[in-house]
């Protein structure tokens, strides 16, 4: 079947042009086809044959006829081997059915659509192909190319080009040749739901049923819209000649659903010069433009460069024919009327509901009322009729919305199709001829259109800009199309629609093919007769014929990043840890040691540089400890920015290998201008070669390694976010990060010197009214444009603008560069404006002796057109002599800066530059330089321009691409940061059009009291609210700074500030805020640069005091630019939507999405960057060519990337030093988790009048046992942790007067510590997580995670009489550690090593750990601490946190105490410890002897570590020496391992009760520790001999001073005490659980404090009980109140308390004296002491009436003896005749405040006779 065209061919000679432009195209090499037709026909229906087809049909058409002749036999070649046969299924295997497909998501190419196979096997079912759409008929079974071209869904494969080669991959088995008209049997689509589902059948013969989707062509050239020869030209715009026009059209139209375009016109055969992907070529310039069949997302229109034509899809659209060659057709209304027709979802589950979408009726009737209200020079906004739908809508099912119930009446009469015609008149009407309305006597769509065209040859349509054309025929649906016929309006609309590439893709080619040369000539003759013989000789004024005024020089004010940059920073790096805090575990911060970075900028060089410039300033690079701070150089800089353009890739594998080798370095790649490239990597690459760089962003941040890295964190940094923000978004909400507002009802809170000046700002500057607004347009140069687009129908309007706008610059130049002599008469041929600007860039450098001047940006985003415009204006200012005065800069962004060297020697200068070499590589070191910037580029890219920019010339950017993005990042460029009110702002304006930030509601942004104008320049007024948005009207550029920075050689000090400096005098010292640098006396080029800790800058505004005001450079850097706006742009931005927002905010926020529904809420004026966020993310969805699109089929329902952060915030206000700032504490940080605080604490209690004997040598090893038994015991406490608690008495001590005890515990938190860094054998907590500890932490792949089992251990203890019931938990992996019956049976011993036994890999002791409250913070992680010895370690832990802990640890061993030590202290835990490993001794004693081995060989000893050791030290023993010389520490990291082994290897160890290690401190060994080993008090980590310490337990009812009161009860047992100097134990600061944690609360539980004074009372009194433990009150007690009880003792060391058997804290005032009363036992000899008091505490048999008598007490001292009830009491005080010495009353005695069920302790005290 060929391509039937409905159009008689009328004349032999069109027969033979056609078939001689076919046969050229086929013969041609090109790859895309010629034109074809050179005219169109509209001519009448042909009547249908009764077969469906018509008359004049070919019915030999090659593909098309089917016979009834038998079927020629047909043998399938065959698969080859290894391949799938199965039917549903291709050869490579994959599923093809569509009830498989249905929900998938399928990749369909441009060109392409999804088609329905009938496979002869699977009659059931359809198989899912992709076919090239020019291969497949219309609806009318016509225009299909003969051939095929096809993909497979499946497996992807394309570039099939035969259908019987793609028959036999997806597996047809036919038995017949197979034909594509007898297998391709429907369109598929997808519906509401997304389901791809069975459409309409294809039709192959002509009988398709008719769409109503109506797709015809446009007369622009572009990749997607194809071109076509015109012969005759339409003059000025306005008559058309067309050959015939009939009443009866006949509608051949193309369903293309994907928005793709296709050719027009291809070849019938295909060919090698024919590509189906090519659709755009390069004309000759005589090549005229003529329709084609496009899809575009906006109206449906036809131009005829002065006539455009609506499809509103309400009725099929006649093909027009005849000269036609200028006419364009648009789906904008068809579109906007197809979506405001589907109901939202949320009503679909209400059932069969009232609640109706508005008629089409309705529709067409306020499409009209929309019209008459548009002004002559206004657009129609598809955004402004879909709200006025919407609105309409709502008001008419208010309560069904509201209620979602039936409605009794319905509350809107509806428009009836009768009355639809004359309702449309009558609104019509109010508006004269500017709408028409063609409905009564119009049968058919075509019937109206002939009359428009007769209407618009006869002039009758003069003055009108819009012909409805309605059709309400008897039985049909109402039919309707709008004629645009305004030739501004055509303008607009035809260029709308083009992609910003493709416009700029016509523009080049209408400059390039000399189209817009008459339009050049013609304005350069403006003024030329007046120009001509009136260049004359330069009279410029000199210097000495101005006034000259004093000027200034560059200097710095210094200053730290700005407090708001530095508040966004530290939300950044909250939001990191709060990744890293989440159950998630998606980011595990303790594993890292350093960071490293990689910045992502767009392909511009410019902002290349501007982003290495401000890293180089940053010191960033010093923070992270990759450049030394001497050595940074550009180049250094350069290797942690790049430019996403193709060269790009192999820097980030680079950074991607790195990443997966460093595995404890953490690597953020930072997206700069994030916004600009969010391209799909499938959808461009096809287009990789025309546009360079897209879809690279996509291809590596949301690539596999890129994203499954557990190492790379990804922060998009944009002014703009709304891209970013769809329903398919990668990026959490939680992780989004907003600037935050600076102001909080009227409150400056960061303090900031200066205050960000953004576009709403100047929004309400065109609201002030008494000052020229900063924000305006130019009527004049608007009249002129307009003027020429009439005058120039067929060139594109930025052409036409551009040319107009640098004939006016021109002209100004002439007119104010004072050389020409009769000057006035250009003024008529320039605006007023333009002539300002020229006149302040002129003037500005002549009036200032340093030849500071302005910036002027001139925005033309055609590189062509900004090419040319930089020659021409070029040449005038040679012209004009003026090539000193001012610079003419080319701001392309492929290109670096090119400056004249004499302005580049100027600006050398002014920063004191002597590097030769030196050029400006950015816009900001362009600072005070006089010029005029051409910025160029389809949209800007980051640029940050400097603050001398005065005006912002924006006249000839597009007002076609009315998207969010696309205008606020236009806008942007005037963003600015001025210094701050001295005075608060107040009294705020009425309104504002910024969407406030999270960190307050914003009400108002205007400050009603104006900048006061300064020197005759314009004010403005200044807004108090200033940094709210990064929302509302961003721009697009990002400053680190607000000031200027400069190139990497230059210092940052000499960033410019403008000083007043008179040439002959020097500044005075005294003048305020500002640092003159002296000429004389320039820095070296390659001084070394002072960093700060972020990037800083100097501050460029002046001084306001200054007298130096002729400089105006000096004087309007503290002044935003002024901005001139296109009138239509200037229009719609100033306008408010209803909710008093701007009313672009309502518009699609980027070309890349589109709205989710119709049926949306607007933006409200109260919403935060979060809820705007939000509502982003709820309305809009990605486009099939966002990179997004794809992320909701890759897993999970919200598929948020976890490590994926976004910065948002206003242009210019300082983003960039915001992120570098938080690379800078990011590493801290790390550096910080790599940080542990250490107490670091001297020891306490040493007196300087004690001998200093040596004992050992100082590089001995290991004690020796005989010296040891002669060295005296060490009674006074030295750990600084005990310095509240009472001194035990010493012989020879002399305390110190300077003692100060005026600690206590509630503030032991507070003790001195030091940050140190670990060490590789530290041990950690719960957060540790690095591949060595996987095994150790229980993810052993032999055994499950949480494998363990309970086993319970019982043994017998005589001092509790009653047997005790232990239980431990023991993972899988541990089991061989223990011993039992059988395997799986019952516990009967932990397996204890020999003495003989060593292994350098082994620790003999197992190591208990007594732990509370602690689970996540304990150092229970000993792998690195060990070195990976094996070793036993068991967590003792109590019952009730047994579950948590087990859940923490899930691999370590747990020894759980019984329910009764649940509210029991540290005692009962070591207690039990030491009683439970000494009957496992004998246990495991009785196994040797079983085994036959020696039963006193096993290995007595065990570990008791503290909770919080977190490393250990040694001192080297040829550096031990050396300590008696210095006092320095001589030490270094060692593992527990090394330790342990060499304590363990200790000769003659067994004689030794108890060993310990000293605690570190930093400032070295004090006292007695210069001795390698000592005897005296030891804690926190001990090596205990249970079998020599086997009478001496601890107690098991203490809270506090167990561990002091255990060493003097084993000293005294005459056992040996040996504390190893050499190691110490680093101790880390934990402030949560632990034992010294106690709560003391009421039995009730009311809220009241409890003083020490109520933790007793008096026997049975009624007393507020505690719900404390007995024993803990009395200790507490006795701690708090000792300085009453023993007031003798009170800080009287030589009279001490006599404590028998115990030692109680009696209070750091107080000193006690131990004493045993056991036989044999080693005391301190009582001789001449008198003694205070005497403290009896559960006295036993051993104390005795003759014991006590051996000791003198002073005359009022103090006794206390305490007992577990009161008879005890008695039967102590009789038994010991207590009351012979003591006097006793019965008000002394006591209790603690326990209820008798709790057991309160007794005590009873009396005083010495």
């Amino acid at each position: 079947m060929g391509n039937s065209y409905a159009g008689q061919l009328r004349t032999t000679r069109f027969e033979e042009v056609l078939h001689n432009s076919i046969e050229a195209s086929l013969r041609s090499n090109t790859v895309v086809p010629r034109p074809v037709f050179s005219q169109l026909y509209l001519e009448t229906e042909q009547t249908l044959a009764n077969d469906g087809r018509t008359e004049n049909d070919d019915e030999d058409d090659e593909e098309g006829s089917e016979s009834n002749s038998p079927p020629i036999p047909y043998q399938m070649k065959t698969p080859p081997e290894g391949c799938c046969t199965t039917d549903g299924f291709c050869q490579a295997g994959r599923d093809l059915r569509l009830s498989s497909l249905a929900l998938d998501p399928l990749d369909v190419p441009p060109g392409f659509m999804l088609v329905g196979v009938k496979s002869p096997s699977l009659p059931e079912s359809l198989l899912v192909c992709a076919v090239d759409r020019r291969f497949l008929p219309d609806e009318r079974g016509r225009n299909a190319l003969l051939g095929f071209s096809g993909n497979c869904v499946g497996c992807g494969e394309k570039g099939f080009c035969y259908f019987t080669e793609f028959s036999n991959h997806i597996n047809l088995k036919l038995c017949t040749q197979p034909k594509k008209q007898k297998h391709l049997k429907y369109h598929l689509y997808r519906n509401n739901q997304g389901v791809l589902v069975k459409g309409a059948p294809i039709c192959w013969r002509g009988h398709g049923k008719k769409q109503r989707h109506v797709e015809v062509g446009s007369c622009f050239r572009s990749r997607r819209k194809m071109t076509v020869m015109q012969q005759h030209g339409v003059d000025n715009g306005r008559k058309c000649s067309v050959a015939s026009f009939k009443a009866n059209v006949i509608c051949n139209r193309v369903f293309n659903p994907q928005g793709t375009h296709t050719n027009a016109g291809p070849p019938k055969k295909r060919h090698k010069g024919w590509s189906p992907e090519s659709s755009a070529s390069t004309l000759p310039e005589s090549t005229v433009k003529t329709p084609s069949i496009i899809h575009n997302h906006h109206f449906l229109f036809i131009c005829f460069l002065c006539l455009l034509l609506v499809d509103t899809g309400h009725g099929p659209l006649p093909q027009l024919t005849g000269n036609v060659s200028e006419v364009l057709v648009s789906s904008l209304l068809q579109s906007c009327y197809l979506s405001s027709q589907t109901l939202p979802r949320v009503y679909q589950h209400y059932g069969p509901s009232p609640i109706q979408p508005l008629s089409t009726e309705m529709q067409i009737l306020l499409t009209v009322y929309y019209l008459v209200q548009l002004g002559p020079d206004q657009v129609p906004l598809i955004e402004d009729l879909e709200q006025i739908f919407m609105r309409s809508w709502r008001e008419s099912h208010l309560s069904e919305i509201r209620q979602y119930q039936q409605p009794q009446t319905p509350s809107q009469q509806a428009v009836t199709p009768n009355q639809l015609p004359w309702l449309a008149q009558l609104a019509a009407s109010s508006c004269g001829e500017g709408v028409v309305v063609l409905g009564e006597h119009i049968g058919s769509l075509a019937q109206g259109l002939q009359q428009t065209f007769c209407r618009l040859m006869e002039g009758r349509l003069e003055n009108t800009s819009y012909v409805v054309i309605i059709v309400t025929a008897p039985g049909q649906e109402t039919q309707s199309c709008v004629v645009v016929t305004g030739k501004h309006q055509c303008r607009a609309l035809a260029e709308n629609m083009f992609s910003p590439s493709e416009g700029l893709k016509e523009i080049n080619h209408q400059l390039s093919t000399g189209v817009a040369q008459e339009l050049i000539h013609y304005c350069n003759s403006l003024g030329q007769g007046v120009v001509v013989g009136l260049l004359i000789h330069m009279h410029i004024c000199n210097n000495h014929n101005i006034k000259i005024c004093l000027c200034v020089e560059y200097s710095v004010e210094w200053r730290e990043v700005r407090p708001i940059q530095l508040a966004v920073a530290r939300k950044l790096l909250s939001h990191v840890c709060a990744i890293a805090d989440s159950s998630t575990q998606n980011l595990d911060l303790g594993s890292f040691d350093r960071v490293s970075f990689l910045i992502l900028v767009p392909p511009s060089e410019v902002t290349f540089q501007q982003t290495v410039l401000h890293l180089l300033n940053s010191g960033v690079l010093q923070e992270l400890g990759s450049l030394d701070l001497e050595c940074v150089s550009q180049r250094e800089a350069e290797r942690y920015v790049v430019k996403m353009d193709h060269s790009a890739q192999a820097r980030i594998d680079n950074l991607i290998q790195e990443a997966h080798s460093n595995s404890y370095t953490l690597y953020i790649l930072v997206h700069d201008h994030a916004h600009w490239d969010i391209s799909s990597k499938v959808i461009n690459a096809s287009y990789s070669s025309s546009d360079s760089g897209l879809g690279l962003v996509d291809q590596v941040l949301n690539s596999r390694q890129v994203r499954d890295a557990p190492n790379i964190l990804i922060l998009h940094v944009t002014s703009f976010p709304f891209a970013l923000q769809t329903q398919y978004t990668r990026i959490s909400p939680y992780n989004e990060i907003h600037w935050p507002s600076a102001f909080s009802n009227d409150v400056d809170l960061y303090h900031e010197r200066m205050r960000y000046f953004g576009v709403s700002e100047l929004l309400e500057s065109t609201r002030s009214g008494s000052t020229l607004p900063l924000m305006r347009y130019d009527s004049s140069f608007e009249s002129m444009a307009s003027t020429l687009e009439e005058r120039f129908p067929k060139l594109h309007s930025a052409v036409i603008r551009t040319t107009v706008l640098i004939q006016h610059y021109c002209v100004a130049l002439m007119a104010a560069s004072g050389r020409i002599s009769d000057s006035d008469n250009l003024h008529k041929h320039t605006s007023v404006e333009t002539l300002e600007i020229v006149q302040s860039l002129l003037t500005a450098a002549q009036q200032c002796t340093a030849h500071h001047g302005h910036m002027v940006l001139l925005r033309i985003p055609s590189l062509a057109l900004a090419a040319w415009a930089h020659r021409r204006l070029s040449r005038v200012r040679r012209q004009l002599g003026l090539e000193e005065s001012f610079e003419i800069i080319l701001g392309n962004p492929n290109q670096a800066l090119n400056i004249g060297q004499s302005f580049t020697d100027q600006i050398k200068m002014w920063l004191k530059i002597q590097d030769n070499d030196w050029v400006p590589h950015t816009y900001l070191e362009l600072e005070a330089l006089p010029c005029i910037l051409i910025f160029s580029g389809a949209e800007p890219l980051g640029e940050s321009l400097p603050r001398s920019l005065k005006y912002c010339d924006l006249r000839v950017i597009s007002c076609s691409y009315l998207q969010r993005t696309t205008l606020e990042q236009e806008l942007g460029l005037a963003a600015y940061l001025v210094r701050a009110e001295s005075r608060p702002p107040h009294n705020p304006g009425p309104g504002s059009d910024l969407l406030e930030s999270d960190a307050e509601k914003l009400s108002s942004t205007d400050n009603e009291e104006e900048e006061g104008q300064e020197n005759g320049e314009i004010g403005y007024p200044f807004s108090a609210q200033s940094t709210n948005s990064p929302s509302v009207l961003k721009g697009t550029m990002d400053a680190t700074q607000s000031q200027t920075q400069v190139q990497a050689q230059i210092p940052p000090q000499s960033l410019p500030h403008p000083t007043p400096l008179h040439p002959t005098q020097t500044p005075p010292v005294s003048q305020p805020q500002a640092q003159v640098q002296p000429h004389t006396q320039p820095p070296p080029v390659h001084s070394r640069r002072q960093h700060s800790k972020s990037t800083s800058s100097g501050s460029l505004s002046p001084q306001t005091s200054s007298p130096y005001v002729g400089c105006s450079w000096a004087r309007g850097v503290s002044r935003p630019p002024s901005v001139l706006l296109p009138r239509a742009l200037y229009d719609v931005i100033t306008a408010s939507d209803v909710s008093g927002l701007p009313r672009c905010t309502s518009f699609l926020p980027h070309m890349s999405v589109a709205w989710a529904s119709s049926f949306r809420p607007l933006l409200s004026k109260m919403m935060t960057c979060t809820e705007q966020s939000l509502y982003y993310r709820q309305w809009t969805v990605p486009r099939s060519h966002h990179m997004d699109s794809s992320n909701r089929t890759e897993g999970r329902s919200d598929n948020f990337h976890p490590r994926r952060l976004l910065l948002s915030g206003p242009p210019q206000v300082g983003k960039t030093g915001a992120y570098l700032h938080f690379l800078g504490i990011l590493s801290r940080m790390l550096i910080r988790l790599m940080e542990v605080d250490i107490y670091d604490e001297e020891d306490i209690n040493y007196s300087a009048q004690v001998e200093a004997v040596q004992y050992h040598p100082p590089n001995s090893p290991w004690p020796k046992l005989d010296i040891m038994r002669t060295m005296p015991f060490d009674y006074t406490i030295h750990d600084p942790k005990y310095d509240d608690i009472s001194t035990v008495y010493c012989p020879g001590f002399k305390p110190s007067a300077e003692e100060n005890h005026a600690r206590h515990e509630d503030v032991y938190l507070r003790r001195r510590t030091s940050r140190i860094k670990l060490s590789k054998y530290a041990a950690y907590n719960t957060y540790h997580h690095c591949e060595q500890c996987h095994q150790y932490l229980g993810f052993n792949p032999r055994y499950q995670m949480y494998e363990s089992t309970l086993h319970a251990f019982t043994f017998t203890h005589l001092l509790l009489g009653e047997e005790i019931q232990l239980y431990f938990i023991i993972p899988k992996s541990k089991e061989h550690y223990f011993s039992f019956s059988q395997p799986g049976g019952q516990l009967e011993s932990m397996r204890l090593p020999l003495t003989s036994d060593w292994s350098p890999d082994c620790i003999k002791s197992p190591i208990f750990t007594p732990t509370t409250g602690r689970h996540e913070h304990g150092l229970f992680n000993l792998y690195h601490a060990m070195d990976g010895a094996s070793h036993l370690h068991i967590l003792v832990v109590k019952e009730y946190e047994m579950a948590v802990y087990k859940k923490y640890w899930p691999n370590h061993i747990m020894l759980v105490l019984p329910t009764v030590f649940n509210s029991a202290g540290i005692g009962a835990a070591h207690f039990l410890i030491k009683e439970l490993s000494y009957h496992n001794l004998e246990l495991e004693r009785s196994r040797q002897l079983e085994g036959g081995g020696p039963a006193g060989d096993v290995w007595p000893f065990i570990i008791l570590a503290d909770d919080s050791c977190v490393m250990w030290n040694a001192v080297d023993l040829d550096a031990w020496c050396l300590l008696v010389v210095f006092s320095g520490p001589v030490e270094h990291a060692v593992s527990l391992k090394q330790v342990l082994q060499h304590m363990e290897a200790c000769p003659d160890l067994a004689h030794y009760g108890l060993c310990g290690i000293r605690k570190w401190s930093s400032r070295g060994l004090a006292g007695l520790q210069r001795e390698p080993f000592s005897r005296g008090q030891l804690h926190d980590f001990l090596l205990l001999n249970v079998d020599r310490s086997q009478n001496i337990q601890y107690d098991q009812n203490r809270f506090t001073c167990h561990d002091v009161d255990f060493t003097l009860r084993l000293h005294s047992a005459g056992l040996l005490v040996c504390r190893f100097n050499r190691f110490s134990v680093m101790k880390k600061q934990i402030a949560i659980g632990g034992y010294r944690t106690f709560i003391i609360k009421t039995k009730v539980d009311v809220p009241t404090s409890v003083g020490p004074s109520q933790y007793v009372c008096a026997p049975d009194s009624k007393h507020l009980f505690l719900a404390t433990p007995a024993q803990l009150l009395l200790e507490k007690y006795l701690q708090h109140t000792s300085q009453k009880l023993f007031p003798l003792s009170t800080k009287n060391y030589t009279h001490p308390v006599l404590s028998v058997d115990c030692y109680l804290n009696l209070g750091p005032e107080v000193t006690v004296c131990f004493v045993s009363s056991r036989p044999h036992s080693v005391n301190i000899s009582p001789t001449g002491l008198l003694f205070s008091g005497l403290l009896l505490c559960f006295a036993d048999s051993f104390v005795t009436p003759g014991f006590l008598k051996q000791f003198t007490f002073l005359k009022g001292a103090t006794l206390c003896v305490i007992g577990a009830d009161r008879s005890s009491l008695r039967q102590t005080v009789c038994r010991l005749e207590l009351e012979e010495q003591w006097r006793f009353r019965l008000s002394d005695e006591f209790q603690t405040a326990n209820a008798k069920e709790d057991r309160p302790l007794f005590f009873l005290t009396g005083k010495h006779i």
